[in-house]
């Protein structure tokens, strides 16, 4: 089975790659992909696949094959885009002012079709069901991951085991890279509010100057890393706003600190919550100040199942290669994917679609993000792959 996966990943290499213009071309945010999920519900019926909607642009499809009872795998793809303005100068540009598949939700997407319509085509040369999950929101909380799992997506029939892959610029095209274990951070969303009584620039003393108050609690926040947090627990405390004031001769009454915070360790995020809440508050009050602050909980710590994950590791460098597969670094960004594996055995790997010597290396959520679309044949026949034998 895995020379005839090759096989039909590369004739079907250009169809894919037609579908991941596509879908680049037409990219749609958070909840609203509804011309994301025709498309999808498009192939899936051009291939005789059946799928249900779910989470309003969800698609849920399912393939089943010998003995279908047998075991039942899950592979996920997210189909959003983010809220950014493309300058790539390529002919399948978006077309939609200030949106862009700048994470390569449209080359996930792909990756899962593809693997669909081999899985489909070969259903009678495996054992088992595959569950395919094309899933809306990943890049908004609280996460389309979120509303499947409520819908019901992990049940009738329900998967034993997961899969989603992720592009990954720094790994070249035609590698992989898997990782047991915590792989992922969590991420909140911090918003604090500080008020007190402003006045003339040239009079600090009859106020209680708000603009300082905030500096002093950029500079105080981070000592809650660096003095309660093990320095062998990765996290990443960052305030990335300051808002306030709007001429030079006035001390303003109110400014606006955004930022997040960023764990892989649930009991010490929640702590380090608190921590926040009580030395943002207790530090304004003692410079004269008053705090609001709104801790928006986000997606929790991404932790791939070790046995799952070193199995398809292993079934990774039966299919492309020992010397094309990896250990993924730890990261601190963070993946809705990590409702999953909350739930059930969970594996999040990366794609390689970096190529130096074409020059494709920036990395994601950034207006000139772009892929090897080499990578997408290497993408399709790794998910069929772990769908068949994962």
């Amino acid at each position: 089975m895995l020379q005839k996966i090759k096989l039909l990943s590369s004739e079907y290499k250009n169809e894919c790659i037609e579908i991941r213009r596509t879908i680049h071309a037409n990219p749609e945010l958070s909840y609203v992909e509804f011309e994301t999920s025709k498309f999808i519900q498009l192939k899936l019926s051009e291939w005789g696949i059946p799928f249900e909607i779910m989470a309003t642009t969800g698609v849920v499809g399912l393939i089943k094959g010998k003995n279908a009872d047998e075991r039942i795998v899950a592979l996920r793809a997210d189909i959003d885009a983010l809220p950014i303005n493309e300058e790539n100068d390529v002919e399948y540009k978006s077309k939609n002012d200030g949106v862009m598949h700048a994470c390569g939700h449209d080359v996930h997407t792909t990756c899962l079709l593809g693997a669909a319509k081999i899985l489909n085509e070969t259903k009678d040369e495996w054992t088992g069901t595959v569950k395919l999950i094309f899933q809306p929101g990943e890049e908004k909380n609280p996460g389309g991951a979120s509303y499947l799992i409520k819908e019901g997506v992990l049940e009738n029939p329900a998967p034993q085991k997961i899969f989603a892959l992720h592009v990954h610029n720094i790994l070249q095209v035609g590698k992989f890279s898997f990782r047991g274990g915590m792989v992922m951070a969590s991420a909140d969303e911090i918003y604090i509010t500080i008020k007190a009584k402003g006045g003339h620039a040239a009079a600090p003393h009859l106020t209680a100057d708000t603009i300082l108050i905030a500096s002093q609690l950029v500079v105080s926040l981070q000592q809650i890393v660096s003095r309660n947090n093990s320095p062998f627990n990765p996290t990443v405390l960052t305030i990335t706003s300051i808002q306030g004031g709007n001429a030079t001769n006035i001390i303003p009454s109110e400014v606006k600190l955004m930022g997040t915070f960023r764990a892989m360790n649930e009991e010490w995020r929640y702590k380090a919550h608190d921590l926040i809440k009580t030395q943002t508050k207790l530090l304004v009050q003692a410079l004269g100040g008053e705090a609001d602050i709104t801790i928006d909980i986000g997606y929790p710590c991404v932790r791939n199942d070790e046995a799952l994950s070193t199995s398809a590791k292993i079934l990774a460098e039966e299919y492309a290669g020992i010397e094309n597969v990896s250990e993924t670094e730890l990261r601190m960004g963070a993946e809705d994917f990590a409702y999953y594996s909350q739930k059930i055995p969970a594996c999040f790997y990366r794609l390689g679609i970096g190529n130096v010597a074409k020059n494709i290396t920036i990395g994601v959520h950034t207006p000139t993000f772009n892929i090897d679309e080499d990578a997408i044949e290497h993408g399709v026949g790794m998910m069929a792959w772990l769908g068949m034998k994962g």
